[in-house]
């Protein structure tokens, strides 16, 4: 700010460190979601195989000798559009590479760290040269307690959370104040999902084997409170209608992960399927965070929502991903008449 070249553009200035200061809280709720971890809190055990199901999962595979990826770029294995995952990390040995870049090579015994959709998981194990993962075990599932209870309402924060983020990211991309509306919404429906949570935790306490899982609960609950809270503080620029400076508008479109907004057209192969039938995530690496229909809007549309014409898609992914799911929601070329 003291090296911009009038009161003007220092004052400009003050939005960026106002949306940076919003990351940082992101970073911060973070790493006090590893700290329960560090402390050892301890979560329910029920909570881990509930997050195998959230709406994104994060996940690890070691790549094997001889596997498909081996000696190839991430540039040309296309991981984003072909399985759905996106590479947070990759290990070799004792040495990390986060947010590997296109040019990275995969070699045999790296170990990758990825996160995307649950149907996506084979399919970068697959490319791994990794066994499929066993199914799970078919039994009937004992009647909820107020501890499953608790556990369900902590992934619905979490899943509402990343969604938040999502969508104050694309409210700035694309000046939307009604993207900005929407964040603001989910903010207080978190206060409602968090005092909920709260609720059935203290219920949950005479049936809890260890009592700091309790604890590690109200924790993550809380850190995840903080995170809708920053998605909120991102928007705050939009919903005052303040000009964005320079530096932020690089900053978004020069992002690996890019947001975009797509109308289903009359007659495309998107109109009138579901969500599950196109398979978006893992045939065009996009993430649908929310959909409007006219004046309304779905956030986190669940697999069987249908899409009609008119409908604009917002959503997160790699930037040829974009492309791929812009020719899913077009209207075919018209057929030339013969001359």
């Amino acid at each position: 700010m003291l090296a911009a070249r009038s009161p003007e553009d220092a004052e400009a200035m003050a939005g960026v460190l106002h949306i940076a200061g919003a990351i940082e809280k992101i970073g911060d709720a973070a790493s006090d979601m590893a700290r329960v971890i560090q402390a050892k809190l301890g979560i329910p055990d029920a909570l881990r195989p509930d997050l195998r199901h959230a709406d994104e999962i994060v996940g690890r595979v070691k790549v094997r000798e001889g596997a498909p990826s081996v000696g190839r770029p991430l540039r040309e294995l296309m991981l984003p559009t072909e399985t759905g995952m996106w590479l947070i990390a990759v290990r070799r040995g004792v040495e990390w590479e986060f947010d590997p870049g296109p040019e990275s090579v995969v070699t045999d015994g790296d170990v990758l760290l990825f996160q995307g959709p649950e149907e996506g998981v084979s399919l970068i194990r697959e490319v791994a040269g990794a066994p499929p993962l066993p199914p799970g075990p078919e039994t009937e599932p004992p009647a909820l307690t107020e501890l499953d209870r608790a556990v369900d309402i902590l992934v619905e924060m979490k899943n509402s959370a990343e969604v938040a983020v999502g969508l104050a990211y694309s409210s700035l991309l694309f000046k939307d104040p009604a993207l900005a509306a929407e964040v603001a919404m989910l903010e207080g429906r978190s206060d409602v999902l968090h005092d909920e949570l709260e609720s059935w935790v203290l219920k949950a306490a005479p049936e809890a084997r260890r009592p700091d899982e309790l604890r590690g609960l109200l924790r993550l609950a809380y850190a995840s409170e903080t995170i809708f809270d920053a998605a909120r503080d991102m928007t705050w620029l939009i919903e005052q209608g303040e000009e964005l400076h320079p530096v932020i508008a690089m900053a978004l479109e020069e992002s690996e992960e890019v947001a975009t907004e797509t109308v289903v057209e009359d007659g495309s192969h998107a109109a009138g399927r579901s969500l599950k039938d196109l398979q978006l995530e893992t045939e065009t690496g996009m993430f649908v965070l929310a959909i409007q229909r006219g004046r309304r809007w779905v956030y986190r549309p669940r697999p069987r929502f249908e899409l009609e014409p008119g409908d604009r898609l917002i959503s997160i992914g790699p930037e040829d991903g974009g492309d791929e799911l812009a020719a899913v929601c077009a209207a075919p070329e018209p057929v030339q008449a013969p001359q």
